[in-house]
């Protein structure tokens, strides 16, 4: 089956052919660094994460492009308000951010290219523009002519003449029409700022991707990727001044990314509900977040709630049950698994994938397999040890693109009792306590109070094994 994409600029899912066989370029924005990342970015970034892997495991050779913004209108503003100079909030907050994505498995770009360390690059397209008569000097700003660019609108549908009949947008008297946007901005006191061929100033934030982008992928690359909110007009600006200046088609396929809302509610500074990937992690294991995120399709919206976010912790629990059984039953330890061929698991995830990165399809043959694989341990169907390698080694692809079963089932589960530890009501000691009396209450055979002892204990969230060594417990449900 070949690989197929939804294309925004179509309209329409495509095959995909990379310009050069074998070969995928891909450019991502990222982050304008001025806070703490949300989930919003972190949906975006671990959304081409997966794809950049399956990909790559599909035996593509990508180079993967994902910008830093560190020099913007919010980043100066919030430096002056807590009293730093704007390079150094930038600085802290590109720490936050690989952090926040390390700890979500992300697999850093190939290339993450910061605005302030281009600006030689931009100062070179923003001249071709001028001199192809697609952009103009107004009161020391450079503005993009959105009239000059037959095609302005073909990425977000917009016809410029029904936008500007239209129009809402701030007024500048300094523009020819409302949407030409700036290229370049005069410096300001107090603010950032470079030489350049028109004084002194900054650049504007659409021209910075186009530069950076051509800097490391050429004037043509394969695909560029984004959030929905980038259409317009982020995107359909990259496109008008990109192809304008080079006479070429900027990106072949263009991907967006679906919005998060948080509890059934659009998430949004109004509303106050934005949630930092750092408070995210202090509740849930990353690669609960990780599969949340990825259970939906990309193009979808998904709703952010603890219930959801439960519900994806549940199903992450179940899978490393799995890779625990396969351990402690048959001695397979998911790192020494050797990839195996393909088999029918790992091939039907393959197809999901083919079609549009259909993770959300893709989760769900995942656990197709743990069905399948705990029915084959169980002794419900008969199987042999090849068998029970094959469907591991499935599930270690699997895992491999999706990003989780990055850490040893007992690291696992450590982790997560001694997170649920910290919520109890009851102390390890005073488990430890009413097991042994629970013990000694079956010798006695007093099974109303065992039974007691294991309601009161499990009504704690505590869960009672008992083994041929003991009585074991554990957290959960």
């Amino acid at each position: 089956m070949a690989m197929r994409i939804y294309n925004t600029l179509t309209k329409s899912k495509e095959t995909f052919t990379p310009e050069v066989a074998g070969q995928v370029k891909i450019y991502v924005c990222g982050p304008t660094v001025y806070d703490f990342c949300h989930v919003g970015h972190a949906r975006s970034v671990v959304v081409f994460d997966v794809v950049v892997r399956y990909l790559r495991a599909m035996g593509q050779a990508v180079t993967y492009v994902r910008n830093f913004t560190d020099v913007d209108d919010k980043i100066i503003k919030r430096a002056n308000e807590v009293g730093m100079p704007a390079s150094q909030l930038a600085e802290k907050f590109i720490a936050e951010f690989h952090r926040d994505m390390d700890a979500l498995n992300v697999i850093r770009a190939d290339v993450e290219p910061r605005v302030t360390e281009h600006i030689d690059d931009i100062i070179d397209i923003v001249n071709t523009l001028i001199e192809k008569k697609v952009a103009y000097l107004a009161d020391g700003d450079v503005f993009f002519a959105v009239e000059a660019f037959a095609d302005y609108g073909k990425l977000s549908g917009r016809k410029l003449d029904d936008m500007v009949a239209g129009s809402r947008i701030e007024v500048n008297a300094s523009k020819r029409n409302p949407y030409d946007f700036v290229l370049w901005k005069a410096a300001k006191p107090g603010e950032p700022s470079w030489p350049s061929p028109w004084g002194d100033g900054r650049p504007g934030w659409h021209i910075e991707c186009s530069a950076m982008s051509n800097r490391f992928l050429g004037e043509t690359f394969d695909i560029h990727g984004g959030g929905k909110d980038l259409i317009f007009p982020h995107h359909e600006n990259e496109i008008a001044q990109s192809e304008a200046a080079h006479g070429k088609t900027f990106a072949r396929y263009w991907m967006h990314n679906g919005f998060v809302n948080i509890n059934n509610e659009k998430m949004s500074k109004s509303l106050n509900n934005f949630l930092m990937i750092k408070d995210i992690l202090k509740t849930y294991h990353p690669e609960t977040v990780r599969l949340f995120l990825l259970s939906s399709h990309y193009r979808s919206p998904i709703d952010f709630s603890d219930q959801n976010l439960n519900e994806s912790e549940k199903a992450l629990n179940k899978i490393y049950a799995l890779v625990k059984r396969f351990d402690e039953e048959h001695q397979i330890r998911i790192d020494d698994v050797a990839q195996s061929a393909a088999g029918p698991f790992w091939q039907a995830f393959c197809e999901a994938m083919d079609d549009d990165f259909n993770t959300a399809k893709g989760v769900g043959i995942l656990f197709n397999l743990i069905k399948e694989a705990n029915r084959l341990l169980d002794g419900a169907a008969t199987s042999t040890k090849a068998d029970v390698r094959q469907i591991f080694s499935d599930l270690k692809r699997m895992g491999g693109i999706l990003g989780i079963l990055q850490q040893p089932w007992q690291t696992f589960f450590e982790t997560r009792t001694q997170s649920q530890l910290q919520e109890m009501t009851i102390s390890p000691e005073a488990i430890d306590a009413l097991i042994a009396e629970r013990t000694a209450a079956r010798k006695n055979k007093d099974w109303k109070r065992a039974d007691e002892i294991r309601d009161q204990l499990q009504a704690a969230g505590i869960v009672l094994e008992d083994k041929a060594d003991g009585t074991h417990w554990k957290v959960g449900t």
